[in-house]
């Protein structure tokens, strides 16, 4: 029998009804150990770079030691005093700039000659060549922007800024998609807004309401839980967490990530949603012991003494890690984060605690949990990111990683949008439930018009 010691089971709203060819180096300087994967061109230049971090990395002293990683799972654990692995972003040969350049060409001939179909092609060939060529970067874009798509020909300006920000030609292209695109991201604000105050004027006591937040509850755990891996089934986890008793058969660990999950919920619907305003360290610290305690109860509830990597981001140093929480903190309980809509407010913290990546293990789920409770403090239910959207969710995150944190945002709020849809619909003279779990039927870009 499993002992969660829970009562509820859905979630409490305050204001409801109100990689390449590598090669790798071994170096030694001062006793240290450093293996390096390099590109097989281009050897003395990164080389010459990985003495000049080996000479930072050794300030931290201890028993340095060797770890390898062949895997290639999201995340990589090693000791505080270990030297990490350096992978280094190979940069294109000249055969294949030529080939991009050429690429580019070609493209803008097909342009002149109203081939608009090819020259896109082109030109995304281009780039696949050499992602950093800003000249097509800025075709590409202007290409797009003719065709009507500011949002994404305004990623590809910004982009080359970030690869070359004093081009001329990317800073005029987006000092003109800037203010555009920031009017369609308001728009889309103003229609989450209208369909917050429409699921929040259904009465409370409304029974189609009950029903539907109990089974996003369940939805919420099932998504959040397979994003990450679980293979438990829906049905599953509404048997562990209405039972308290194990499936037969199934992974253990699997089952108490559930508890986990659930145990977490319960805290934030208890004790922080009607909290507005004043978030600290140990909420997000008791949020998290309860999301790996049933897991790992060693590992729960504190920062993490591990170096570790996540994907090709590097998250900060765990010496650094305190610091980094505390300034995270203050921006949270900030006028300044407090004045953004409440979409991209939770967006925002939802990224910068994911980067920060305080934990050796579950910062997604407390991640997405604090993003809840930013949206159920200002009056949302409990935004459900599915795990058909998983590729899309890690894509956006590494979009985000490498500077532009805007396709993030927009994704939350698409999913924001899709959670409301999915109360309204429930709601409905005609009600509906919710969606079983099919990546072959589900379509997030799908909405529902909210009459003003």
């Amino acid at each position: 029998m499993i002992d969660t010691s829970m009562a509820t089971t859905e979630f409490q709203w305050p204001h409801l009804g109100a990689r390449c060819g590598m090669r790798a180096a071994l170096v030694i300087l001062s006793g240290s150990l450093l293996v390096v994967l390099v590109p097989l061109s281009g050897l003395e230049e990164h080389y010459r770079a990985a003495l000049k971090v080996l000479l930072h990395f050794n300030l931290w002293g201890g028993d340095e030691r060797i770890h390898t990683y062949t895997g290639q799972s999201t995340g990589l654990s090693v000791t505080s005093a270990a030297i990490e692995f350096l992978v280094f972003k190979q940069k294109p040969s000249p055969e294949v700039v030529f080939e991009a350049r050429a690429a580019l060409n070609q493209a803008l001939e097909m342009k002149r000659q109203g081939k608009r179909e090819k020259a896109h092609k082109l030109l995304l060939h281009a780039l696949k060549m050499d992602p950093d060529h800003v000249d097509a970067l800025n075709e590409l874009g202007i290409l797009l922007e003719e065709e009507k798509d500011v949002i994404q020909a305004d990623y590809l300006y910004s982009k080359a800024l970030m690869i070359s920000p004093h081009n001329e030609k990317a800073l005029i292209n987006r000092d003109r998609t800037l203010p555009l695109v920031e009017e369609i991201d308001q728009r889309y604000f103003s229609i989450i807004d209208r369909k917050v105050k429409k699921v929040m004027s259904i009465p409370k006591g409304n029974s189609a309401l009950r029903r539907v937040m109990e089974e996003s509850y369940y939805h919420h755990i099932y998504h959040t839980v397979a994003i990450e891996g679980n293979t438990l089934s829906l049905s599953e986890i509404r048997h562990i967490i209405e039972t308290r008793y194990a499936v037969p058969g199934k992974s253990l660990e699997e089952q108490n990530e559930v508890i986990g999950m659930h145990a977490a919920m319960k805290y934030m619907n208890t004790t922080l949603v009607s909290r507005i305003g004043s978030v600290t360290i140990n909420d997000i610290l008791e949020i998290h012991r309860r999301v790996l305690g049933y897991v790992d109860p060693v590992e729960a509830g504190r920062f993490r003494t591990n170096q570790v990597f996540v994907g090709h981001h590097i998250p900060p140093h765990p010496r650094d890690v305190h610091k980094h929480m505390q300034e995270f903190v203050l921006w949270l309980n900030s006028d300044e984060a407090m004045s953004l809509h409440p979409v991209e407010f939770s967006a925002l913290a939802h990224y910068k605690l994911v980067y920060i990546h305080p934990f050796v293990d579950g910062n997604g789920r407390t991640s997405r949990l604090l993003m809840n409770l930013i949206l159920m403090q200002a009056g949302y239910p409990p935004v459900t990111i599915r795990k058909e959207q998983r590729s899309e969710y890690y894509h956006v995150l590494d979009l985000a990683n490498e500077g532009d944190v805007r396709p993030f945002i927009r994704f939350i709020a698409k999913c924001t949008e899709t959670t409301l849809d999915l109360f309204l619909i429930a709601t409905a003279e005609h009600p509906v439930g919710l969606p079983e779990p099919n990546p072959d039927l589900f379509e997030c870009k799908q909405t529902i018009p909210v009459k003003t």
